[in-house]
């Protein structure tokens, strides 16, 4: 009994401390290995059990993109043209440009000798400036002049501010000071023939345009003391009387073309033995 139980617990002993299984790998917490994922079944492959008896199995098909439809094109709206009434009549050129083509460019070729018509000198725009030093003080000054302005020239002027602080004249930085307007086209040639032939001879005393007055480069400076001399603007309603500068810009070369140039479009030019007035 005592070598047999020996034998049994040395057999035990050996059992426990032989070579154990090897333990299994332990997996990481934080990563986790990937499911496999199954393979996507197609709706085409998809089998749908139907009990015995009742017809046969029907077929499933894939769902087909919805097609929208094409969005209408838009056309533009058909141009209807515009008839001329006999009430509106088409918008005549003004008189003093059709002058300047038909007679005063023959006559300046010739003159001149120009070789090519693009040299014949021309008027190229008119400014007007108003100065309006009452509107430090009081606005509604300003708002006259570019009333008047505006009736004179046909155009509504714009509005110049001071560049700079003067304290002597009581001028502060930004303050509007004058009306000045720019003329061009048609407009600019309405305006000259209507200073040349109305406004001018109706100054108290004209005796003409000195030639004094071109600045060497072709173009002619008028100043004008009142603005009464113009048949636009009605005397009751003047609050107070101003002047303003005019300037014609032409593309002369020299005061002789431009001399000429104004002339034969209707400048008063002064004689040569009348006096300044």
């Amino acid at each position: 009994m005592t070598e047999a139980r020996k034998r049994g617990n040395a057999e035990t002993r050996k059992g426990k401390g032989g070579d154990a299984p090897a333990p299994k790998p332990e997996q990481p917490k934080g990563d986790r290995a990937a499911k496999p994922q199954k393979p996507a079944v197609k709706a085409a492959d998809r089998k749908v059990s139907v009990p015995e008896g009742k017809g046969p199995v029907p077929e499933v098909k894939a769902p087909s993109p919805e097609r929208k439809a094409p969005a209408p094109e838009r056309k533009a709206p058909a141009a209807v043209p515009v008839e001329r009434t006999a009430e509106e009549p088409a918008r005549a050129p003004a008189r003093l440009k059709e002058q300047y083509r038909k007679e005063t460019v023959p006559r300046l070729q010739e003159r001149f000798r120009y070789r090519n018509v693009m040299e014949v000198p021309r008027l190229e725009k008119v400014v007007i400036n108003v100065r309006v030093g009452d509107a430090t003080t009081d606005s509604r000054f300003l708002d006259k002049a570019v009333e008047e302005l505006t009736v004179i020239a046909g155009q509504r002027p714009v509005i110049p501010r001071a560049k700079k602080s003067i304290a002597a004249f009581k001028l502060r930085q930004g303050i509007p000071i004058a009306a000045k307007v720019t003329l061009r086209g048609d407009r600019m040639y309405q305006f000259v023939d209507k200073l040349f032939n109305i406004a001018l001879p109706r100054i108290k005393d004209f005796k003409g345009i000195s030639e004094r007055q071109f600045d060497g480069r072709g173009n002619l400076n008028i100043g004008v003391r009142e603005q009464l001399i113009f048949p636009e603007i009605d005397y009751d309603k003047v609050e107070k009387v101003r002047g303003m500068d005019i300037t014609l810009v032409t593309t002369a070369q020299t005061d002789e073309e431009a001399r000429e140039l104004l002339r034969l479009l209707g400048l008063p030019l002064r004689e040569a033995g009348a006096a300044a007035t």
